[in-house]
């Protein structure tokens, strides 16, 4: 995937988030945690990256960013949501050292979902600054507003 390809897609996905971000701040308990400063970052299969911040409180972003930077880290060296991922490396199912994340590094949360393009393309998502679940679902309906086809893991 070139430069290009990237920031098209994460171009288009951050347009769609534009418009549900209101729709999710709208919940206090989701607003609480960061207070509208969220993050979603994109990379591709050769570690490109692209991301956006909202809100305005530079602390807040940062903090979301640093747990939006663990969260598609994750998925991009597993290809695996993260939350799933941590279940199986605990339940013995992944083995956490064939993926270079030791167990302190687990994000834990989820937020962080690989995602596949029409044509096989892998891409990594996250978004942070929700509760977990709420990141999840932000990511899918942006998805699905999508002018291509892109299937969320």
């Amino acid at each position: 995937m070139t430069q290009i390809q990237l920031n098209t897609i994460a171009q288009n996905l951050f347009l769609a988030m534009d418009s549900l971000i209101p729709k999710f701040l709208e919940n206090p308990d989701d607003f609480a945690i960061a207070e509208g400063n969220v993050c979603c970052l994109i990379m591709d299969e050769e570690g490109n990256v692209v991301g956006k911040h909202w809100g305005t409180d530079r602390v807040k972003q940062r903090k979301s960013a640093q747990v939006g930077w663990q969260k598609v880290m994750q998925v991009w060296l597993t290809d695996t949501p993260t939350g799933t991922y941590e279940e199986k490396v605990y339940s013995k199912q992944m083995n956490w050292w064939e993926y270079g994340i030791p167990l302190p590094e687990l994000i834990g949360w989820q937020g962080g979902l690989p995602a596949r393009l029409a044509d096989g393309s892998k891409i990594a998502i996250a978004f942070s600054g929700f509760h977990g679940d709420k990141d999840c679902a932000i990511i899918r309906q942006a998805a699905g507003m999508m002018p291509i086809q892109i299937t969320v893991g």
